[in-house]
């Protein structure tokens, strides 16, 4: 399996939607260690390929966890009527939004980097920020709102399966 690859023949959504927050979290903390490395040693080979593989996964994979959430999970779990669910959703929704946002801020240094023509002095500021942001997202996803996915009807779990898998293709 490659890195950027999530098994589809997982059965139950929670398995992949944690599978893919141990992406994020790698990737994230990726995008913070090429900070920190790109300010020390300037834009190399090693520092080149990990941006290609962190944009592969921020433009390819993870707007498919993203679609997981707002078009399947979270309206799924809207219809337990539980009032601290609908408020945890609503705050992730907001945080998507703002994650959307840094990841734009960014996403063009990024592509210097793939590209090797970022400059060693050229590091955003927001790069740790959206490192952590991201690590934060997903465990309060991981707490405020998946253990209620094992509230929902049998029927309701295996549609959402099959929407996952079907997103990734399979």
């Amino acid at each position: 399996m490659s890195m950027l690859s999530v098994s589809i023949e997982l059965e139950h959504p929670l398995e992949l939607l944690l599978a893919c927050h141990d992406k994020v979290r790698y990737f994230s903390a990726l995008t913070d260690r090429l900070a920190d490395h790109v300010r020390q040693h300037g834009v190399d080979a090693e520092a080149s390929q990990a941006a290609v593989n962190i944009l592969r996964y921020f433009e390819l994979a993870l707007p498919n966890h993203h679609a997981d959430e707002e078009k399947d999970v979270f309206p799924a779990l809207g219809t337990l009527n539980d009032a601290a669910v609908n408020s945890a959703i609503a705050t992730l929704l907001a945080e998507h939004v703002r994650l959307d946002k840094e990841w734009c801020e960014l996403h063009p240094w990024l592509r210097r980097v793939a590209q090797g023509v970022a400059q060693q002095d050229e590091v955003p500021s927001g790069t740790a920020s959206f490192a952590w942001s991201y690590m934060a997202h997903a465990e309060h996803e991981e707490h405020m709102v998946f253990p209620a996915i094992e509230r929902l009807p049998p029927e309701t779990v295996a549609s959402l399966a099959h929407s996952m898998r079907a997103r990734r293709g399979g």
